[in-house]
Parts: structure tokens; sequence; C-alpha cells
């Protein structure tokens, strides 16, 4: 993908900073000049492997053009970039830290960070605080299983995260042919070392933030679109059955969060345009 525009950090950029604890910090680290990094817009990919050793944030946040579960398979010459508001950039924010927790289990680094989120007393800061509790009384082991107790199991695992499956009772079925078909006609392919079906809602989440910080060089409206079609329709109902599992400790805050986020989500794309 082409650079975003000049002076405008990508959100990989920003969690490393923020997860480092600061551009000095983070270039003492790498053992590069501090105005190297001010200067960065985006992670160089020569770089991303370290950054992430040192800082404990996955190289799927800090470049999902190159590392996540999706990606664009459009020319680099049909796309270009456009401006993203504060808004739109805290969205794609949010929606790639519940990507983060749902696609694979949370890091130590990763719980770190979430445990000293700020927070208001906002409904949605005080999803923030709940979370921030739980990564905070929890370790990377204790998450990690509960993880796969929950998604993965012996077998299966408690719950199912596949829109196929919420829609239909079955995976693999016409909710996931719709999805790719959307999938195909944004430009957004799978990436070749991933293959969790991509009605999966992480992965969905991971879409929805590259839509809204146009990492997939598409329409604004799109992302809205996406929402209504492949998330709304289902979404709820699987992270009311996380927050009811018995196992879900620090899962049932992170659902919790999730719910909070889809209804101001919802609400929003009620509003005038």
């Amino acid at each position: 993908m082409q650079p975003a525009p000049s002076g405008v950090r990508e959100d990989g950029v920003k969690l490393a900073i923020d997860a480092a604890g600061g551009v000095a910090a983070l270039a003492r680290g790498l053992g590069i000049s501090q105005p190297s990094v001010s200067a960065w817009r985006r992670v160089p990919a020569d770089r991303v492997v370290a950054v992430e050793d040192l800082t404990g944030v996955k190289r799927e946040l800090l470049r999902p053009d190159l590392f996540a579960s999706v990606g664009t398979n459009r020319p680099e010459s049909e796309r270009e970039a456009r401006a993203i508001d504060p808004i739109d950039a805290a969205r794609a924010q949010e929606y790639l830290l519940l990507a983060a927790l749902l696609t694979r289990p949370p890091t130590k680094e990763l719980l770190a960070r979430i445990g000293a989120m700020r927070v208001d007393a906002t409904a949605l800061g005080m999803a923030h605080l709940a979370l921030a509790d739980a990564a905070r009384g929890t370790s990377e082991a204790a998450a990690g299983e509960e993880y796969f107790k929950l998604f993965i199991g012996v077998g299966r695992g408690e719950v199912l995260p596949y829109a196929s499956y919420y829609l239909t009772g079955f995976l693999n079925e016409r909710p996931l042919a719709k999805l790719r078909e959307d999938l195909g006609r944004l430009g957004i392919a799978r990436k070749d070392n991933v293959f969790e079906p991509e009605d999966h809602l992480g992965t969905l989440f991971e879409v929805m933030a590259g839509l809204i910080n146009d990492s997939f060089r598409t329409e604004p409206a799109e992302a809205d679109a996406f929402f209504s079609r492949h998330i709304q329709p289902w979404a709820g109902r699987l992270l009311v059955d996380i927050g009811a599992t018995p196992t879900a400790r620090f899962y049932r805050p992170v659902a919790g969060l999730a719910l909070a986020w889809l209804d101001i989500e919802s609400e929003a794309m009620r509003l005038p345009q």
C-alpha cells in the first residue's frame, strides 16, 4: 500500500510508541536515532520484527497490510489514500484491540497495556475499566488457557465465533459465501498463512478497522455497509454467549466491551450522515 499522508502516523506506530513508553524509549530500544522514529508514518517493514520483540505488539497490529489475517489484493496503482479524522482513527483502534483479543490469546505485554488504559466515566469507559481490572488480575498463561477452552478446545471450543454458525447453525454456510463475495468486491483477501474461515468475529473486526482507517482503499460508506451485513445481525448473540460461559473470566469483560462498542457503532449508524 501507499504510505499514509504526510504527518499522519498509522495505528501500528502509535501502538509501538505507547508500548515502548514514548518515542525516545522506542528509539533507544531499537538502537536508532529519536528523529528517525519521530519521522515514521508507518513501521518500516525491515523494523517490524525488532519492534515486535521490543514492545510485544504483534506484527499483525504493527503492519496489518503485511501481516494481518486479511489484506488487500488490489494493485497499488488503483489505491489513493484519503485523510482519516481522529474519530475514525480511534474507531479503528477499538476494532483492532477487539480483533487482537478475539483472534489470539493475549500476550503479557498486551495485558500490561490494557491494564494501564486510561478511562472516563462514559459507558464505554466503564467497559474499558472492567477489562483493565481483568487484565491486571490475570496472567498470560491463565488468559491463554481460557482462550483455548473458549474458542479452540479439544474437538471444539465452548463457543464458535463464526457468522455461519450463528446465522445457520452450521459452519461454512451461505453467510461465509456472501462474506467472501463482498471481500472479493472490496479487493480484500485472506493472507496465505491464515486458515481460519473469514467469518470469525475477530477477522471481521480487523476488516472493519481496515475499512475505517483506509488500509484497503475503499469508499468511506463501505464500513457501515459491511457492519450492517456481516456483524450486526449476529455478533451480539455470540458476545452474550461468551459472557455467560462459566470459564470466561478475562473474556467476560472482553465480551462486555465488545457489546458496548457495537451498541455505540449501531447507534452512530442510525444518525443522519
